[in-house]
């Protein structure tokens, strides 16, 4: 069987920005809503049968505790936020599991639910769909893949190496040289994306890396310069990758069966009324994220 673990908040932030306005019998805005659930019915209608949807019923996360510039909730439009409860509501009324986060992120529930569906052993694949670089630290072989849905791409651990230059292992420690700036890290001065993967790709992990002298065995512009700067930095470096570290240890599901889809609970016939109150409203170009 395959399993899709679906990015809930990335899905309502991209059809936020790529369908209609439009509100509900009771007046609020659910336009993104509709448009996440629309395309959750056609994964089914496409043969997905276990599915889990993961969101941010919290922005803020464990993270802003440890970094004080770690993303938040700042200039997130209101009629978008006052989504997120609704989309729980109708994701849980129409038969899916859902994952809402509070002290961990959806990023964290997309890693650890992973791992538990990637450890049974009748998951022939799991599709991790969104595609935010973070979860490329989850992939593994052709086993557990990302899925760009919008841009229908499947990207396994070649797919990975190939995208950054680095293993999925790797994923933690490049972006905390080079930064994630939709994450509020900045990353290392001078560690671009080129250099990093050059020398991650040798040494695998900050720890590895040497951080004294030019004599790195890898062919890297200012490689002296990059050694101090990781020298004098190391214990930014460190907190940065503890941020880009998704945590797998989540306990979301005992058996992957629980995942599976039997078809929409009583809830959602009269929720679907609802939002499919009047509406209107013009269509937003801009791509979320």
């Amino acid at each position: 069987m395959q399993v899709h673990l679906v990015d809930g908040t990335y899905e309502l932030f991209r059809h936020y920005f790529a369908v209609p306005k439009h509100q509900d019998a009771l007046g609020r805005e659910c336009g993104a809503v509709r448009g996440v659930l629309a395309s959750l019915l056609s994964m089914t209608r496409n043969g997905a049968t276990h599915l889990a949807v993961a969101t941010d019923k919290v922005i803020e996360s464990f993270r802003n505790d440890l970094y004080p510039g770690y993303k938040d909730g700042a200039g997130v439009a209101p009629d978008l936020v006052s989504q997120f409860p609704l989309l729980e509501e109708a994701v849980a009324a129409m038969g899916m599991v859902v994952w809402p986060m509070v002290e961990f992120e959806a990023d964290d529930a997309l890693a650890a639910g992973a791992r538990l569906a990637a450890a049974d052993a009748r998951v022939t694949q799991v599709l991790i769909c969104t595609p935010d670089k973070d979860l490329s630290q989850c992939v593994v072989g052709d086993h557990v893949v990302q899925l760009d849905r919008r841009k229908k791409e499947l990207r396994n651990e070649a797919g990975v190496i190939a995208k950054f230059g680095v293993s999925p292992a790797s994923i933690p420690d490049y972006l905390a040289l080079v930064g994630d700036t939709a994450d509020g890290y900045p990353g290392l001065a001078g560690w671009g994306a080129k250099s990093t993967a050059t020398v991650l790709a040798k040494y695998g992990h900050l720890e590895a890396i040497p951080q004294h002298g030019t004599n790195w065995l890898v062919r890297v512009s200012n490689a002296g310069g990059l050694a101090e700067t990781l020298h004098d930095h190391f214990a930014d470096a460190v907190l940065f990758r503890t941020l880009a570290t998704l945590r797998t240890d989540i306990p979301l599901f005992t058996d992957v069966d629980e995942l599976r889809w039997k078809g929409p609970t009583s809830l959602f016939e009269p929720l679907a009324a609802l939002l499919d109150g009047k509406g209107g409203g013009t269509r937003r170009r801009d791509v979320a994220r």
